[in-house]
């Protein structure tokens, strides 16, 4: 009979693990600004969903170098990926869409000004999906490298953009306005991009179909987020004017009305 093996404890030093994950550096980011037990739940939710933009990003524009390569089975593999990133993502809103509007009032003040249209990361998340707007720049001037970042990223072709280029380069009618056009401004539907996507659906190739219901459930997730967060909005706070000024739930219900990658949706209905 063998013994069975002890792992080591002594390392001399901080463990492999917290050199690796830095867990006291994370455990140590939470700051409560009110003595509301219920605020440290917000907060740590808050920054785990940081922490999944931060994610989202790197895996798109890690499809983004795939699809650049034409290597599109690899960028299905990374965009699936991705998925169960944004569906854990989406469960975080949980415990915030349980709180009453009394608990939620009970440590709100401590946000003053700040809302979540102010993360960084999260108008990364929407450029690179396609919702580019210029103005959104605005409340990241005060962070230089954020916003340059930011805007370096304005300029650049979204997720989207990149399929296109892809899907023409294996030989499908992109038509040339779509192409060319102004990669900062937000992505605008196209009829002759869905006839491509319902041909592809009535018989295209594998990898074709494959990432096209990739991207189908990149977008629906996301829209699954968009609606998550105003139910959680309108649960926890009525129509009352946003965090930051903003125009809360009113907001909110504009945002869920529009859809990222919008011809596969539509295409559907002529296939």
């Amino acid at each position: 009979m063998t013994c069975p093996v002890s792992p080591k404890l002594d390392f001399g030093g901080t463990t492999p693990y917290e050199d690796y994950v830095h867990a006291s550096v994370l455990h140590g980011l939470q700051r409560q600004w009110s003595d509301d037990p219920r605020e440290m739940s917000f907060l740590v939710i808050t920054q785990v969903m940081e922490l999944y933009f931060g994610l989202l990003c790197f895996e798109w524009r890690q499809a983004q170098k795939e699809l650049r390569a034409d290597d599109l089975r690899a960028a299905v593999r990374t965009l699936r990926r991705s998925e169960l990133h944004m569906q854990a993502l989406n469960a975080a809103w949980r415990p915030i869409a349980r709180m009453t509007p009394a608990e939620f009032n009970s440590f709100r003040d401590a946000l003053g000004e700040g809302s979540g249209f102010q993360s960084g990361r999260y108008r990364e998340v929407e450029f690179l999906l396609g919702e580019k707007s210029r103005s959104m720049l605005v409340p990241h001037r005060a962070v230089p490298r954020q916003h340059e970042a930011l805007e370096a990223l304005l300029d650049e072709p979204s997720l989207y953009d990149d399929v296109l280029a892809a899907l023409h380069r294996q030989g499908l009618p992109i038509p040339a306005d779509v192409l060319d056009r102004d990669v900062s401004e937000p992505y605008e539907p196209n009829g002759q991009v869905e006839a491509v996507w319902a041909e592809v659906y009535r018989g295209g190739s594998r990898d074709l179909l494959e990432l096209g219901e990739a991207l189908t459930d990149i977008a629906e997730e996301f829209a699954r987020w968009r609606y998550d967060h105003l139910l959680a909005t309108r649960r926890s706070m009525g129509a009352k004017t946003g965090t930051g000024g903003s125009a809360g739930v009113a907001w909110l219900e504009k945002r869920t009305r529009r859809s990222v990658f919008p011809e596969l949706w539509t295409a559907r209905s002529y296939v």
